[in-house]
């Protein structure tokens, strides 16, 4: 309607009462159309497409409860009010009317006055119904470009979140989200030390305002996981990335887990989550790592707490990490699922395979018929020997084009203050992951390097025995006198150098580890110990596995590793 007049279709077989109400609409400023049966009342609305119909109920041809519902199959959710024209006075007959598809009904005799009240009414619901529609339309408008922003955000969030080791063999988790993005993450990678990593996240808030905090946290994690930075150096600098990027708040609860299969112990750190359970079989006990920080992105790196819990495990003992989604799952009668029935179920006498099962089918059985609220994630980590151990994944490390300097050597020197304090490795895998072609071999440089950065540190400068870790108990005192002895040293030092040569068809790596102790008193055995449960002896003979050649040269403080990759695919 572009004034305030309207089109009225008229549709009635009687010629005085037609007249009649063509002159009353005509007098209040309207246009009309007539129409003298319900076939002619079909057509001349399809041609005129009136915005009121005064239509009469009973005409030859087809009827005006016919026309109406016609009308209303044909204009859909469009507002055309229907007035029924009639001489009929019982309530049946004119509720009839309405069932028909009419919005109102005028009785003859015609009231001009009655006539006039109505058209005016329903003017003004058309005004109305206009300005919803066009409300609706925009807001359909933007609802379809913020589904066309958040699917672009998710392809992006899909390739930086998504690439981690998801069909590890020891790994099983259920994420129910609430919407396209949710709060909660799960981030798993693979350390080249063979360690698996996981994270699970509960943003707050969902949707985009999710995501925001999650694609730097995915970054930060597999970035720092790829590099092998230790679990406390990778919590710190994801709060401090989240700190740094996340309006004020908007934060990460969050648990970060590390299994290493090969000493079979858990590193656990969790700020903010519920409890982790860590269930040990053969000893029938659960323990609980409960939140001891603040979660991701509270507060400054001064006022945060990154160091995590170590743990022991047994093959077969698993770690669940959940969010709060599990236990304030709330069934019909408003209750709570709560703590005492997840713990429950972990005690309870099945087969430890089958507790992530019996958790989640409880949790479904709770809410049944009831609508979620939150986002219910629960995550299953089992540690396995090292050998059993599989990624299950189609992860490939990324391939950059063979591109980059091929002829260069690197002196790096550490001095007593960095050894106590600082873990060179990442920064040398970060430097010689980008050598050409030598991403994929990631593994097997991050254990050439930390054997003999721990072969400078604990037997040149701290002067230790290997043989002291022929028990459990003296390997852990191992690591005590470790630590003393490095608080006491004044002046001690390791030095790395690093020579590389490479073409199109591979590389040669050649890496001596230097300390400023006093060097191995006899050349050591470089067999592999047969029993896979010795706590040392092992460090020197992998290496000499993983390399073309391993030499310790005089005066036995330092040791030269050569890798060259073409070597090992001949020999694959």
């Amino acid at each position: 309607m572009q004034d305030d007049s309207l089109t009225i279709l008229i549709a009635d077989d009687s010629n005085t009462d037609r007249l009649l109400l063509e002159a009353f609409v005509r007098k209040l400023g309207h246009r009309t159309i007539t129409a003298v049966d319900g076939v002619e009342a079909i057509e001349c609305f399809h041609r005129q497409q009136p915005d009121i119909v005064l239509l009469d109920a009973l005409m030859p041809r087809m009827n005006g409860f016919e026309v109406a519902a016609q009308i209303r199959r044909e204009v859909g959710d469009t507002f055309i009010p229907i007035i029924f024209l009639t001489a009929l006075t019982e309530a049946d007959s004119l509720a009839q009317c309405l069932e028909a598809g009419g919005d109102d009904f005028l009785t003859k005799p015609y009231n001009s006055v009655i006539l006039k009240a109505k058209i005016n009414a329903f003017r003004r619901m058309l005004k109305m119904h206009g300005t919803l529609q066009e409300q609706r339309d925009e807001i359909a408008r933007y609802n379809e470009h913020l589904l066309r922003e958040q699917d672009l955000a998710k392809r992006i969030f899909d390739k930086v979140a998504r690439p981690g080791y998801f069909k590890a063999n020891n790994l099983r988790f259920s994420m129910s989200p609430m919407a396209m993005f949710n709060g909660d993450i799960l981030l798993v990678a693979l350390q080249p030390s063979g360690n698996l990593l996981a994270l699970l996240g509960d943003f707050t808030g969902h949707g985009l305002a999710a995501a925001v905090g999650a694609m730097p946290l995915a970054q930060t994690f597999y970035g720092m996981a790829e590099k092998g930075f230790a679990l406390k150096d990778m919590v710190r600098e994801l709060n401090a990335k989240l700190y740094e990027v996340l309006p004020t708040g908007v934060f990460c609860c969050a648990c970060l887990v590390e299994l290493d299969f090969e000493h079979h112990t858990l590193q656990a750190w969790n700020g903010g989550l519920p409890d982790l359970f860590l269930v040990h079989g053969r000893e029938q006990r659960i323990e609980r790592i409960p939140s001891k920080s603040l979660p991701l992105g509270v507060s400054s790196s001064d006022a945060f707490d990154p160091a995590p819990g170590m743990y022991e495990m047994e093959p077969d003992d698993r770690v669940f990490l959940r969010s709060d989604g599990i236990h304030e799952t709330v069934n019909a009668a408003g209750d709570m699922f709560g703590e005492d029935r997840l713990e429950a179920i972990l005690h309870r006498d099945i087969p430890m395979a089958a507790m992530f099962d019996a958790v989640m089918q409880a949790v479904n059985a709770f809410a049944e018929g009831t609508e979620r609220t939150d986002d219910v994630s629960l995550v299953e980590l089992v540690m396995v020997p090292k050998q059993a151990f599989q990624t299950g994944s189609d992860v490939v490390p990324l391939v950059r084009e063979l591109q980059g300097p091929v002829d260069w050597a690197l002196d790096y020197e550490l001095r007593m203050d960095s050894i106590r304090s600082f873990n060179p490795l990442p920064l040398m895998l970060h430097i010689l992951l980008e050598v050409p072609g030598l991403r994929g071999h990631a593994g097997d440089i991050y254990t050439i390097l930390s054997e003999l950065y721990a072969n400078a540190v604990e037997h040149g400068v701290a002067g230790l025995d290997s043989s002291m870790k022929e028990t459990h108990e003296g390997f852990v005192g191992y690591y005590l006198q470790k630590e003393q002895r490095l608080r006491e040293l004044a002046d001690a030092w390791v030095r790395f150098h690093i020579e590389y040569r490479g073409d199109d068809n591979g590389g040669c790596l050649r890496i001596v580890v230097e300390d400023s102790g006093k060097g191995f008193k006899e050349v050591p055995d470089m067999t592999m110990p047969e029993s896979g449960g010795q706590f040392s002896g092992r460090g020197l003979p992998l290496l000499k596995t993983l390399c073309r050649s391993l030499t310790v040269l005089s005066p036995g403080n330092r040791v030269e590793a050569v890798y060259d990759w073409q070597y090992k695919q001949s020999r694959a």
